[in-house]
C-alpha cells in the first residue's frame, strides 16, 4: 500500500459523525448519495465491535455498491490495457478490486469517536461530472478536505474518484499500483495481488 493511500485510510480510520452545514446543497442528488452514504457508515460504526470485521464487511457491501462505481473504477485503474483483457479477466478484476475495497472499510471503520465529517458544497464540471466537497473535523478542530468525483451511472450518481486532501486522486494512485504488477505479471498478477490485500485486511493481519 503506498503513503498517501495509507494515510487515507488512517485519517477514514477516526470515526466520523455526519454533519450536513447549512450551506451544503443538500438537494443535489450527488450530495444526497454522499450524505445516504455518511449514514450508514455512522451506523456500521456503532455497532462496530459487535459486528465484528465480517459483520462490517457483509453490512457496508450492498451500500459501497451503490455509492462507487467499482466496475468503472476498476476499468479507470487498469488504463487503456483493459481492451486487451478477455471478459473473464475483467470480470475477476472487478470482483478482487470490490472485495478488496469493502474489506478496507470493514478494517479501518472500526469504532465511533465523535469527530465530524461536513459537506461543504457540489460543484459541475464542464463534462456532467460533478465534485462534492466534503472535510473531516478532527476532535482538536484540524481539518482535512476530502472530495469526491461523482458520475452519473444510470439513475444514480456514483463515485468513481476520491481526492485525498483534496487535491490527491486515489484512482491516479491505484492506476500506477496496477500498471507496475500487470506489466510484470499480467492480468492474474493483479487478482492475485487485491485478492491477498483483502485476505489481510479481513483477518487484521
Amino acid at each position: 500500500m503506498s503513503p498517501t493511500i495509507r494515510k487515507f485510510v488512517v485519517v477514514l480510520a477516526v470515526a466520523v459523525l455526519f454533519q450536513a452545514p447549512a450551506f451544503a446543497d443538500s438537494s443535489d442528488p450527488a450530495a444526497s448519495r454522499i450524505t445516504s452514504f455518511y449514514g450508514s457508515l455512522l451506523d456500521t460504526m456503532k455497532q462496530a465491535k459487535q459486528l465484528g470485521v465480517k459483520g462490517r464487511y457483509d453490512k457496508l457491501s450492498s451500500v459501497l455498491a451503490k455509492t462507487y462505481d467499482l466496475p468503472s473504477m476498476s476499468k479507470l485503474a487498469v488504463g487503456p490495457s483493459w481492451s486487451a483483457l478477455t471478459p473473464q479477466q475483467q470480470a475477476a478484476i472487478i470482483n478482487a478490486f470490490t472485495r478488496m475495497t469493502i474489506a478496507t472499510y470493514a478494517s479501518r471503520f472500526d469504532g465511533f469517536s465523535g469527530e465530524q465529517f461536513q459537506i461543504l458544497e457540489t460543484s459541475d464540471r464542464a463534462n456532467g461530472d460533478k465534485i462534492v466537497k466534503t472535510q473531516i473535523v478532527k476532535s482538536d478542530g484540524g481539518t482535512v478536505p476530502l472530495n469526491y468525483l461523482m458520475r452519473k451511472s444510470g439513475a444514480d450518481w456514483k463515485i468513481v474518484d476520491i481526492y485525498l486532501d483534496g487535491t490527491i486522486s486515489e484512482l491516479a494512485n491505484r492506476r500506477a499500483e496496477f500498471g507496475a504488477i500487470l506489466k510484470s505479471g499480467g492480468p492474474d498478477a493483479l487478482v492475485v495481488s487485491l485478492t491477498k490485500q483483502g485476505d489481510k485486511l479481513l483477518t487484521g493481519s
